[in-house]
């Protein structure tokens, strides 16, 4: 049976050799690292001397375990991450050598007794093991979780343009019309935040298992409103429900029986509450809500019944002017944004299929009675006026799908576009919707003309179009004056500081040489914008170096595959050649957007960083085998007809499925708004929900947004984990956890209930592209009755 053993492993070095020779022989060709070659010569030198029981193989596979070793640290210093794939597999290897039912079958492993104390390779196989040992655990002791770079925060704290006031209310979707996401609450603190307990919670019905006909991936991504004694929310149906803010009892529900035939995401991530300022014939107060088959509805914010003062029997269609529209072509994910008497609102437009797809159009309607107000239509922009009437919309517009915010002291509403579909082809885009595209717009809310623009990305042909929520503050300058400010996160992770009244930057924007491309037809920018004035999440480029795996064997497969592809930078042009493009089209940051600690001055930064391989196919190509994937959001094939292209695109992972790109994945992050300094930043998450045995790797992919209390503590969900956890908001540390019974794709909201309690509220429902737990759950967290502050 040692014989057996010895043979078994003999077997698998030389097998691993064989591969990591070939593989490293490969790598080495296309310019990369000789290590992996060498390694593999080594272990098929000691396979060899293993299977022959020469005690020389254990001495040959030490001296690879050394230089592994020496090469792990040379390569990535005492990242622990780093290290556990590159030294873990093999010193396994190493501890297995000398296990003594391996090693007491091999010839000469032992010394004559003339020369007892001359070392054995077995004593030389356990010195550069403990070595390694030793190694591994000083990186993974100092492995540190919070990196701080400024450990001041500014005395001078930001404030923001309040609609509400000192409300503790949560009328609109980041709370107020400025999207901070700060809730003035101060009940939770960091000395007593580890006491939140579960204090209700509510399911709303609204799961797969409740509409087994639907081919929807189902996506709970609420951000609930609170306006006095109620909650409001949609679920992935657009069924609305108003429950007690202090006991989550439901008061009343509306199903609008939508259809979601032909949509490939049920999404609704919020409901717009609206007060009429004059009197109206019904419904003084009301909830709106966008629904996935191209309505909106209007319904009593105190009983749920439709408000028949608004368009016919309480809904009005938003596919009027649209042409046709084919199921799941156009809807609406996000909720309408108020300001005055105005709902304003853009749509979804399906990504990828074709040229030519339904209008990217914003419109305005009257919340009082459904009437259009205006459109703004990239094909007619010079045009928008208050019409009254719908009109034929130019398709094929860069739409705006995510959150808009509002001044109303400015009259102006901002809107952040995407690009005309399809993505990664613009050849056939018109000059205007070049323009707009990526771009943030001030919409003037009587008119609806573009009183201004700022472009993110020029010519986009990336998917990088602009998905987080604008943030509105008053910003601190020289002189202790304050200047009306506007913050643009990205998904390539630049965050531009703009003056909200003339789009002009209040930190400096530089235009940087970008790389190009050789497809015919294509429009390239020579230059894209960079903030250098604020603090960048722009990942740094990504190097042979920065690829991981679970084993040397899978990193290899990364490495060749990264020095395979075309990869100069984020900006890296779509080929028909294999490009890699990061940070990938979910984005840096996406619509979670970021959170403004209004009493410290603080911005609070979720970050993603995954990177996406795109190839673009000739049309000829894709002809002879058109296998369509089902979108863009977790890879496949997309047509994009009416280009000469379609595209196929997918994460760079390994064979194992893992990410090639090392951890961490994600990030919580703290800038002070006034130096736009780096305060803090700490790994989000971990693999424990994912990886096998539940590893917990740190910091992952994450789709949501966070919630600032004035009471000095952020919340966050959005991981690929379930978990609700509370961070310390001057300093990073992680305070607390809540075990979530679902992902918890979508942002917290924290507010006072009138009994006194301070209370966290999340809808929890998972994600279907992310692979995180489905479900239906409205939770909040409170501290319990008997703590009393």
């Amino acid at each position: 049976m040692q014989v057996m053993g010895l043979r078994i492993l003999s077997a698998f070095l030389i097998i691993v050799g064989a591969l990591l020779a070939a593989g490293g022989a490969w790598l080495a060709a296309l310019g990369g690292s000789l290590y992996y070659l060498v390694a593999g010569l080594g272990c098929l030198v000691s396979g060899v001397q293993l299977w022959r029981r020469k005690a020389a193989g254990v001495v040959t596979y030490a001296v690879v375990l050394a230089g592994t070793v020496a090469w792990a640290f040379w390569e990535v210093g005492s990242d622990f991450w780093q290290l556990l794939p590159r030294v873990g597999g093999p010193l396994f290897v190493g501890i297995v050598l000398l296990l003594p039912w391996i090693s007491h079958p091999l010839k000469g492993n032992k010394p004559a007794p003339a020369i007892k104390r001359t070392v054995t390779p077995a004593t030389a196989m356990g010195a550069v093991v403990a070595v390694a040992l030793v190694g591994g655990g000083w990186a993974a002791f100092s492995q540190r979780q919070v990196s701080a770079q400024s450990s001041a925060v500014s005395a001078e704290a930001s404030a923001t343009a309040d609609a509400a006031g000192t409300s503790d209310d949560w009328t609109r979707y980041g709370r107020t019309d400025s999207g901070t996401r700060f809730s003035p609450a101060t009940q939770i603190t960091p000395a007593n935040v580890n006491g939140l307990e579960v204090a209700w919670t509510y399911r709303t019905g609204d799961t797969k298992a409740n509409y087994p006909n639907s081919k929807s991936a189902f996506m709970f991504q609420a951000v609930p409103l609170k306006v006095g004694d109620l909650l409001y929310f949609c679920t992935p149906h657009d069924i609305v429900v108003a429950l007690d803010a202090n006991t989550g009892a439901e008061r009343w529900r509306h199903d609008p029986k939508t259809d979601d035939t032909g949509v490939p995401m049920l999404v609704c991530r919020g409901v717009s509450y609206f007060k009429a300022s004059e009197p109206v014939a019904d419904c003084p107060e009301r909830v709106l809500v966008g629904t996935i088959d191209g309505r909106m509805i209007a319904l009593d914010a105190k009983t749920g019944q439709r408000c028949q003062s608004f368009g016919r029997n309480g809904e009005i269609s938003l596919r009027e002017g649209l042409g046709k529209v084919e199921p799941g072509f156009h809807y609406s994910t996000s909720p309408a944004t108020i300001i005055g008497n105005a709902a304003v609102i853009g749509g979804f437009v399906l990504d990828g299929v074709s040229t030519g797809e339904p209008s990217g159009v914003v419109r305005a309607f009257d919340a009082r009675n459904g009437k259009l107000l205006w459109a703004w239509d990239l094909g007619k922009v010079d045009t928008a006026t208050a019409t009254g009437q719908p009109e034929l919309y130019t398709p094929g517009t860069p739409n705006a799908w995510t959150v808009f915010s509002a001044d109303p002291q400015l009259g102006l509403v901002y809107v952040p576009t995407g690009n005309s579909t399809p993505d990664y082809y613009g050849g056939t885009r018109s000059a205007l919707s070049n323009k707009y595209s990526s771009s943030i717009v001030a919409l003037d809310v009587t008119t609806g003309k573009a009183r201004w623009s700022f472009q993110t990305v020029h010519n986009d042909l990336w998917d990088y179009d602009i998905g987080s929520q604008p943030v509105l503050i008053d910003m601190p300058v020289a002189g202790g004056a304050k200047v009306p400010a506007l913050i643009q996160p990205t998904k390539h992770g630049e965050i531009y500081l703009l003056d909200r009244r003339t789009g002009k930057p209040l930190a400096e924007v530089q235009e940087r040489p970008a790389p190009q491309g050789n497809i015919p037809g294509e429009k390239y920018s020579p230059t894209q914008p960079w903030s250098v004035g604020t603090h960048s999440f722009t990942p740094p480029p990504l190097t042979e170096t920065d690829m991981w795996g679970a084993t040397p064997l899978d990193q290899l497969w990364c490495r060749i595959q990264f020095h395979r592809m075309d990869y100069r930078g984020k900006f890296t042009p779509p080929a028909t050649h294999q490009t890699l493009q990061f940070p990938g089209n979910f984005g840096v940051i996406d619509w979670g957007s970021v959170a403004v600690d209004e009493s410290r001055g603080l911005m609070l930064v979720n970050t993603s960083y995954m990177p996406m391989t795109v190839r673009l196919i000739p049309r000829a190509e894709y002809e002879k085998n058109p296998t369509a994937g089902p979108g863009k959001h977790h890879g496949g094939v997309m047509p994009q007809s009416g280009t000469p292209y379609a595209v196929e695109f997918a994460p760079f992972m390994s064979p194992l499925g893992l990410p090639c790109n090392a951890p961490p994945w994600g990030h919580i992050s703290a800038v002070d708004l006034k130096t736009q300094k780096l305060v803090w930043q700490t790994p989000l998450g971990t693999t424990q929900d994912h990886a096998p045995l539940g590893i917990p790797v740190p910091g992952v992919f994450n789709l949501g947004g966070a919630v600032t209390t004035k009471g000095g503590v952020t919340f966050i969900a959005a991981t690929i984990d379930n978990y609700l956890r509370a961070f310390d908001a001057e300093n990073g540390r992680e305070l607390w956890k809540g075990r979530l019974p679902a992902g918890g794709q979508s942002n917290p909201i924290s507010y006072t209930g009138s009994n006194g309690r301070q209370y966290v509220v999340i809808a929890a429902g998972g994600h279907g592209f992310m692979d995180t737990t489905h479900g239906d759950y409205v939770i909040a967290y409170a501290l319990p009755n008997t703590t009393k502050q």
